[in-house]
């Protein structure tokens, strides 16, 4: 029997957690909902009238467990959290920048973005450490002030500007 992930990120949603789950788990391979519980007649007390509803889903996006959780209106998402993913080509980049800022997500600076649940990802190219790693500090200074400049990375300008 596989043992539990000790550590799982918790992520509060509005009454959309399961529509969350299943839509981040379609944009990564190696990923699943997993369980999905639901408010029972003792969570009346704090929520009532929600009997029978999602309450929490468990899901894995790349083998790494998450559990999103129908907790209501009282907390939002800020910045201060993000996901990172580390991609291994534009094409990866590109695909999932367009889908997480799809139907109401938002693009921001350096490769962040908000998803239409107000979770902040940082969709960051492989080759961007690698960049910043390999040359004399000047490449780094060049690679950042290019990547400070972009909202979606792009690999052949960050590229281009080691080159300088």
């Amino acid at each position: 029997m596989k043992q539990p992930q000790k550590i799982k990120t918790f992520l509060w949603y509005d009454g959309k957690a399961e529509e969350a789950a299943k839509f981040y788990t379609s944009l990564f391979d190696d990923s699943r909902i997993v369980e999905v519980t639901h408010y029972n007649e003792a969570h009346n007390e704090v929520a009532p009238g929600k009997t029978g509803a999602v309450l929490t889903v468990l899901f894995e996006l790349a083998g790494q467990q998450f559990v999103a959780l129908n907790g209501g209106p009282e907390f939002q998402f800020t910045e201060a959290i993000s996901l990172q993913v580390d991609c291994g080509s534009q094409e990866e980049v590109d695909t999932l920048w367009a889908k997480l800022t799809a139907d109401g997500g938002e693009e921001g600076p350096c490769g962040w973005l908000k998803d239409k649940y107000g979770v902040s990802w940082q969709i960051v190219p492989r080759r961007l450490f690698e960049l910043l790693d390999e040359g004399a500090p000047a490449q780094a200074e060049a690679v950042t002030k290019a990547m400070l400049g972009m909202h979606k990375l792009d690999i052949a300008a960050l590229e281009a500007a080691a080159k300088m």
